[in-house]
């Protein structure tokens, strides 16, 4: 461990000891030994640094310079109204600061066999569920990050819809911190169970009232037994101060069908890790997603999935746009284990590049070991096409408005993914609207 490193993670394990004995379930066994593995594998991992291949293009040293405390119990109050979509006709669970808050949630019409809420209650009252698949999609932590979320679980998103009950309205769940005082760190534990032949689709939105400063450490188990199909779509929106890490781990069971469109606009630091495992065979995930990077801002993409069973399917494409002095990591990796035959992989990632200042480092990875597959990856690096702009230009449209229809029409791929209409007119309005802030008429190539 390098010396930069030990004085943050020693500050981190003292923070941790002194709030466990607090937190919810502390005399449950099972509750009590996840804690204390994960906090005695800190020492070990440490924090992530750029020799590790997995974190080559991203530094966590601005994050380490912050003195970030535990969210407290005590929350802020909220004005929700900004944040709802208009026409959006959905059950709604609302967290503030990693914890749920009822007097903001709308779950009052939730259909038999379908449970939405605050993980810090089932642990409390009905624990079944959080003991027995706890732990079990993200196995032993990969980087203190994930440590220090097990180690200090208390509240999060547990979700469970019973076998062959389909959802009709999806599931809107909004993550809003916010840090008006302190610098703090939120790390909500988020548990989703769909049991075979379960159908639902979440919406899941990280957004700040404000522009405060604040780490967002979450993490997410995802399982989806024989059969069942999840339509999963994000927008991270955070304060353009925050610190935000969202580490995603889906296990996937026979035929079961996962899809993830994904939108990372906010945050000064953001990075989203997905992992994914075939554990039956015929399952299929569809990942879709885009960034929008400007000044001051890093955005990573963390791809990880693991093809061990036959007759699977993974399509990922994932697009960015880079203005200013943005920075963008995609790094993606598929593995196709010697049992997989009959794999259909699929890696795509493409960039626009806005300004000569823009800097992506993407690198898609295949590593097969099974015949009888369909496989490829790719990756493409450009600006504007000169030809297009001039076709434009032609008709009348002048050179700045111009430029953005072409970053719009780039984008749309991915906009046009959005099955949730009102947040694909949210995100299209984003985007144009940084596009509008972004210099790319006086700068761009």
């Amino acid at each position: 461990m390098n010396t930069t490193a030990a004085a943050p993670l020693g500050s981190y394990r003292d923070k941790l000891a002194r709030i466990q004995p607090q937190l919810t379930g502390a005399s449950q066994p099972w509750l009590a030994q996840h804690r204390r593995e994960a906090a005695a594998s800190l020492q070990q991992l440490g924090f992530p640094q750029r020799r590790q291949e997995a974190w080559r293009y991203t530094s966590v040293d601005r994050l380490l310079q912050q003195d970030f405390v535990p969210a407290g119990a005590e929350l802020p109050a909220i004005d929700l109204e900004p944040f709802l979509l208009p026409q959006l006709d959905a059950h709604r669970a609302v967290f503030v600061n990693g914890r749920f808050v009822a007097g903001l949630s709308s779950l009052e019409a939730l259909p038999a066999g379908v449970t939405v809420g605050s993980l810090q209650r089932q642990i409390e009252s009905n624990p079944i569920v959080a003991a027995k698949w706890l732990g079990r999609a993200a196995g032993a932590p990969q980087h203190a990050f994930s440590a220090l979320n097990t180690a200090a679980i208390d509240d999060g998103l547990i979700l469970t819809v019973a076998q062959g009950q389909k959802l009709e309205r999806p599931i809107e769940v909004l993550h809003l911190t916010t840090a008006p005082t302190n610098a703090l760190v939120a790390a909500a534990r988020n548990l989703l169970l769909l049991e075979p032949g379960a159908q639902a689709t979440l919406v899941e939105r990280f957004a700040s009232p404000d522009a405060s400063l604040y780490f967002n450490n979450s993490l997410s188990e995802i399982i989806l037994q024989d059969d069942a199909e999840l339509d999963h779509v994000w927008l991270q929106e955070e304060s353009p101060a925050a610190f935000h890490l969202h580490s995603l781990f889906i296990n996937q069971h026979a035929r079961s069908r996962y899809r993830n469109t994904g939108f990372a606009l906010g945050g000064t630091w953001a990075r989203t890790e997905l992992n994914i495992d075939f554990l039956g065979a015929e399952a299929a995930a569809e990942l879709d997603g885009l960034y929008v990077t400007g000044e001051k801002q890093l955005t990573d993409t963390h791809i990880d999935i693991r093809h061990s069973v036959p007759g699977c399917r993974s399509h990922t494409n994932y697009k960015g746009l880079l203005h200013g002095k943005g920075r963008a990591v995609f790094d993606g990796r598929i593995e196709v284990k010697s049992r997989a035959i009959r794999t259909d992989a699929q890696l795509h990632n493409a960039n626009l590049l806005l300004s000569r200042n823009a800097e992506v480092d993407t690198k898609p990875q295949l590593e097969i070991h099974a015949d009888d597959v369909k496989c490829s990856h790719g990756t493409t690096v450009g600006q504007l096409d000169p030809a297009q702009l001039f076709y434009l230009r032609s008709r009348g449209i002048d050179a700045i408005e111009a430029r953005r229809l072409l970053c719009l029409g780039f984008a749309g791929e991915i906009l046009d993914r959005c099955g949730i209409a009102p947040l694909g007119e949210h995100v299209r309005t984003a985007v144009a609207d940084r596009l509008a802030q972004a210099p790319i008429g006086a700068e761009g190539v």
